[in-house]
């Protein structure tokens, strides 16, 4: 049986190194934003850095086990088609962005939901309502990214 998306990328020698691919697709994702939703994006993640540095790469890594397990189901979907590869497996996700992305925010949501501080529940309000857009526009990369470890 092959195994799970979560047990190759949550792997103790290959979870850092995914991590660490997840915070260069979002500063990438981050330069590559314009417009008024850009802008915001930018300024909270600039604040966020100021403030706490270190803070979005640990919670990437607190948030990945259930990002992963949220890709999960199309991963094995994909995989069950045929042989994978990594723009396919990013293409396949793109065109399922609008679900896709709304699985993906269910999981930031809840944090942010779960917190107890007003300063970033206000923050993070202030970017969810562009952030499907967001994310669906990163899903190609998301792809290759996981298809890197588990392809």
């Amino acid at each position: 049986m092959a195994a799970t998306l979560q047990e190759i990328l949550l792997a103790p020698g290959t979870r850092p190194e995914v991590i660490a691919d997840c915070n260069l697709l979002i500063e990438r994702q981050l330069s590559d934003m314009s417009g008024i939703s850009g802008t915001a994006v930018k300024l909270a993640y600039k604040t966020v850095n100021t403030f706490k540095p270190g803070h979005i790469r640990h919670m990437v890594g607190s948030l990945l086990p259930q990002m992963v397990a949220q890709l999960e189901p199309y991963w094995a979907e994909f995989a069950a088609a045929g042989p994978v590869s990594g723009p396919e497996f990013g293409d396949y996700l793109a065109g399922r962005g609008g679900e896709v992305s709304q699985a993906l925010l269910s999981v930031t949501d809840a944090r942010a939901a779960a917190s107890g501080r007003p300063t970033v529940i206000r923050a993070y309000g202030t970017v969810r309502g562009g952030a499907a857009r967001h994310v669906e526009a990163a899903l190609p990369q998301v792809g290759e990214l996981v298809v890197k470890y588990a392809g």
